[in-house]
């Protein structure tokens, strides 16, 4: 599998993952325009994409779903709750994503095996908001963001991936000191908010496992929190595992990072 992060943070979170020659769209929260550019930036041409798979209905992880899946006569997954949101009302076909479970998704004629995604649940407060894992070839790849807490259940059903995409969206004291107004502020560090740089380090410790060579770090904040925080966290966090030789990347807002080989 391959990786291509296309841009994630508050404003939108997209990423493009390919399974041999099967194309899956990791959220599709990225204004279309830029979504597009950038698909057309990594060489994706017309109908290129089989799947769209969607987290979740908050706008910055489904915003361009629907529209996405038309122009690509993709498959839209997503919760069954989701499938008369407008963001999702333009696509073609729509299947249901378990809440926990396991699905796989068809791939193009020549690349078996069909690629498997792994769902669990996750605290949030756009219900329900699921982690994922991808297998594909006995590779692995997981994805948890927009998560409140910490939990457990959550690391061990997708732990020890090749490639771990996690949230690290705020530094608390940047949250408490910033310029969100205080329900806001809130809402962010509650249980059903989002994962803080030290709330990340712990479900680091969780799922990093021997397999494990890279974790992206997503999702941040622009106003609560900086590259250089979240990174100092999660390296300190590799460090105490007895793991600092695995690479870490942070996820761009305006920009993609280059390919990660999974």
């Amino acid at each position: 599998m391959r990786l291509r992060m296309l841009g994630s943070g508050s404003r939108g979170n997209s990423a493009l993952l390919s399974a041999d020659e099967t194309l899956i769209l990791l959220d599709a929260g990225l204004p279309i325009r830029q979504l597009a550019d950038r698909l057309a930036g990594a060489r994706i041409g017309h109908r290129g994409i089989d799947h769209v798979v969607v987290t979740h209905g908050h706008l910055d992880h489904s915003r361009s779903a629907g529209i996405i899946a038309k122009r690509h006569d993709a498959t839209l997954f997503c919760a069954d709750r989701y499938f008369h949101h407008r963001a999702f009302s333009r696509a073609p076909e729509k299947r249901q994503l378990p809440d926990s479970g396991r699905i796989e998704l068809e791939a193009r004629p020549g690349s078996d095996p069909s690629p498997v995604v792994r769902t669990i649940r996750v605290p949030h407060d756009c219900d329900p908001t699921l982690a994922l894992g991808i297998e594909h070839r006995d590779r692995h790849l997981s994805l948890v963001s927009d998560m409140g807490e910490p939990r457990e259940d959550v690391a061990s059903t997708l732990k020890d991936p090749h490639v771990l995409l996690l949230e690290a969206n705020h530094d608390l004291e940047m949250l408490r000191s910033g310029p969100y107004p205080q329900a806001l502020k809130d809402r962010v560090s509650g249980s059903h908010g989002h994962l803080s740089n030290d709330q990340m380090a712990i479900m680091l410790t969780r799922m990093v496992g021997p397999r494990t060579h890279t974790v992206v770090l997503i999702h941040l904040s622009e106003k609560n929190n900086s590259p250089e925080l979240a990174l100092d966290a999660a390296r300190a966090a590799l460090t105490r595992l007895g793991r600092p030789e695995v690479r870490v990347l942070v996820a761009a807002q305006h920009e993609p990072l280059d390919p990660i080989d999974v």
